[in-house]
């Protein structure tokens, strides 16, 4: 994946967030095509919280996406738990 970056020094978090997807491909390519597939839901999860996580100014990126799907996985499981009680 190419982007171009002009008239901007740092890029938007959506673009950055791209990029830090595209630097765990080699780690995608060495799963198996079923868990594959699974990687690929997790890691499309931030994009759910695209504005929250331009909000969230942090340095570390990862930190961010890594919360997007804490949070998301956190949800689910609170859904879960209701449905048992």
């Amino acid at each position: 994946m190419t982007i171009i970056l002009m008239g901007r020094t740092i890029p938007s978090y959506r673009i950055a967030s791209e990029m830090e997807r595209s630097k765990w491909r080699p780690f995608r390519n060495a799963l198996g095509k079923k868990e594959r597939k699974i990687f690929d839901e997790m890691l499309s999860i931030p994009r759910l919280y695209n504005a929250a996580g331009t909000m969230a100014c942090r340095p570390i990126l990862i930190h961010v996406i890594l919360m997007s799907i804490i949070f998301e996985h956190y949800k689910q499981l609170s859904k879960q738990n209701l449905k048992i009680s």
